[in-house]
């Protein structure tokens, strides 16, 4: 089975900063990409930013120049360093990984929450 742990969640004032880490562990033979969505209330799942093994890092316009993704790829972790934030970053932050070795290809964390206050 594979498991992904996220953690780092938590309550900032506007302007602070926080740090996502989500840990991949169990049958991984690689890691084709890893990345953040997230979900406020009431509205869809939307994509933060990805990272692949090879090609692009991509980021949601809304958090370009504040955000950034990075990965360990020996500790199979990912990391989203969020500065500056907003009241509307305000959701619960999924971490998801394209892992090849479990038993399907497309993996999601349980979610952690990140409430910003104004």
């Amino acid at each position: 089975q594979v498991q992904l742990v996220e953690s780092g969640g938590g309550l900032v004032q506007a302007g602070g900063s926080l740090r996502l880490s989500c840990a991949a562990s169990g049958s991984i033979f690689s890691i084709n990409a890893m990345g953040w969505y997230r979900q406020a209330p009431g509205k869809q799942r939307e994509l933060v930013a990805t990272i692949p093994s090879a090609g692009r890092i991509r980021y949601t316009d809304s958090v370009k120049g504040r955000f950034t993704i990075s990965r360990d790829s020996a500790k199979n972790t990912v990391y989203l360093q969020m500065n500056s934030l907003k009241p509307e970053d305000t959701a619960v932050y999924y971490c998801n990984a394209l892992i090849i070795g479990g038993p399907k290809y497309d993996y999601w964390g349980r979610g952690t929450q990140v409430t910003v206050s104004s």
